[in-house]
């Protein structure tokens, strides 16, 4: 018997400016594991991350977590879902004017009531955990694009989500670092115990830490199921995309 989904997404569109970007989503985000969103850029695949976190209203569709219909809950269980998630920016987002150190508490100091010693201790444990003790008075200009990165990762565990959104991660980065944030995110997950939606075109790498994948094109889900499964699949949309080959319909090209 299949367990049930943490996150089940059903019927969900949504325009701009009178354009569709989502035109009736459906997918799940099964739990203690990472699912890859892959397709084609301009796909709405980051869209479709804000509004399972909240930063987005549909027009139509609904959003359930562990069954239960998110748009007929409250305000304040809204609240208490969004607290269980957390949101890594495709460009990461970090301030310049603070330190690592301040970057990483933000999340704490803006949500938490808690007394900044517990704030400090959270912080250096996980900057321990994440090997960033070194680099926490530094401030981000002084870093390496990789350890920033990593510093965005340890922002977004320290409030210690359930539901984990990476938008892109390895945007920018060279095959090396991108095979490292991979293996981070993968690390992470594991020690962590969160569930991970993970927006990526890096294609097959993501494969090596997704446990579920989900292909949007078009404004649909077209194809989702194993890593093992998409690349056996015979579906001509799929099968494209994944050898990297232009769509003929594709009047961008």
């Amino acid at each position: 018997m299949t367990s049930q989904p943490m996150i089940e997404i059903r019927g969900l569109t949504k325009a701009f400016a009178g354009q569709p970007v989502l035109r009736g989503i459906d997918m799940t985000v099964p739990e203690g594991m990472v699912t890859a969103v892959i397709g084609k850029s301009g796909e709405g695949k980051s869209v479709l991350l804000k509004h399972i976190i909240g930063l987005l209203k549909p027009d139509a569709g609904d959003i359930l977590f562990r069954g239960g219909s998110l748009a007929s809950v409250g305000a304040s269980e809204r609240r208490a879902f969004r607290r269980r998630c957390s949101y890594m920016f495709q460009n990461m987002a970090l301030f310049d004017s603070m330190t690592v150190r301040d970057n990483i508490a933000l999340p704490l100091r803006e949500t938490a009531k808690l007394p900044e010693a517990t704030v400090a201790k959270r912080v250096g444990e996980l900057a321990e955990r994440l090997e960033l003790v070194a680099i926490l008075d530094k401030f981000p200009s002084q870093i390496s694009g990789g350890m920033q990165k990593r510093v965005a990762l340890a922002r977004a565990l320290v409030t210690e989500p359930g539901l984990v959104l990476f938008d892109e991660p390895t945007t920018g980065l060279d095959p090396i670092r991108k095979a490292a944030v991979l293996a981070l995110i993968d690390q992470s997950r594991r020690q962590f115990g969160f569930t991970a939606v993970l927006v990526s075109h890096d294609i097959p790498d993501v494969f090596g830490v997704a446990g579920h994948v989900a292909m949007l094109d078009a404004g649909r889900i077209v194809w989702e199921g194993s890593p093992e499964a998409i690349r056996a699949c015979d579906d001509p949309v799929v099968r494209r995309f994944l050898s990297g080959q232009p769509d003929p319909e594709d009047a961008n090209i």
